[in-house]
């Protein structure tokens, strides 16, 4: 399974999920259709699924022109976004299954950027990475801001993500990842692995190079929203309680 990124409008990035034995293709978080419908025609290419992680419109707003660019494309989503994404079919929970060809991805329900956000993990094979398509609620160096649901879900969210294999690759929904950095170097100063990653960071963005796909591992240890049990990020915000000093971090971003 080929992963393509599209970045799109400001700083979305769209992921095409091409299966080059049986030339089919999913895509996740479609904002505009377009340049989805683009490269589909380039791999010439079926498009047979929509996994979208959540209803906001940056994510869902190329649906309705996909399904009718391409005969029988199935419309995936969480069940708790019944009503909200377009043209949603199969309405999906924690632990159930999507394929793309011969890889099989789980579902995780993440709530906390918003109410219903799920995300799909590809396992890693014999000859392929992991894959992790989290949205909106894990990023670069970040996450997701609280818009519908609490610090307690967004911490257990979180929680269920980080718990995924070192080299898992993580492809968030959002080229965020240089402000995210200068956030978290405010709060964890002393981390010379997020001093060498910002560097790196810095260097690729003036090149004009995405900065996704990161990997779990590197999130682990220079991500704070992934490091609030750590004792520097707990004295940066006064507290050794997990949910507050995760509240405390996320409003101290939110003002940032």
């Amino acid at each position: 399974m080929q992963v393509i990124r599209i970045p799109v409008l400001t700083d979305n990035y769209i992921f095409l999920l091409h299966d080059h034995i049986k030339n089919i293709a999913a895509v996740v978080d479609p904002a505009i259709a377009e340049p989805v419908i683009e490269q589909l025609q380039q791999l010439d290419a079926k498009l047979v699924a929509i996994f979208n992680t959540h209803h906001h419109h940056d994510h869902v707003g190329g649906n309705q022109q996909l399904i009718k660019s391409f005969d029988n494309v199935v419309v995936y989503g969480g069940v708790e976004d019944r009503g909200r994404i377009p043209g949603q079919q199969v309405f999906l929970k924690e632990g159930d299954c999507v394929t793309v060809g011969n890889r099989t991805g789980v579902v995780f329900f993440v709530p906390g950027h918003t109410r219903a956000h799920i995300a799909y993990y590809f396992p890693a094979t014999p000859t392929e990475s992991g894959e992790l398509f989290c949205g909106d609620t894990l990023f670069a160096g970040g996450c997701g801001r609280l818009f519908e649901g609490t610090p307690t879900q967004m911490l257990e969210s979180l929680t269920k993500l980080q718990a995924l294999p070192d080299d898992t690759r993580v492809w968030c929904a959002h080229e965020y990842t240089l402000n995210n950095l200068k956030f978290a170097l405010t709060v964890d100063s002393n981390n010379p692995e997020l001093k060498t990653r910002f560097t790196a960071a810095q260097a690729a963005r003036s090149r004009n190079e995405s900065t996704i796909p990161s990997d779990l591992g590197l999130e682990k240890r220079t991500n704070p929203f992934l490091r609030w049990n750590q004792p520097a990020l707990q004295t940066a915000v006064d507290s050794s309680d997990p949910v507050q000093t995760f509240a405390r971090l996320r409003g101290m971003k939110d003002r940032f």
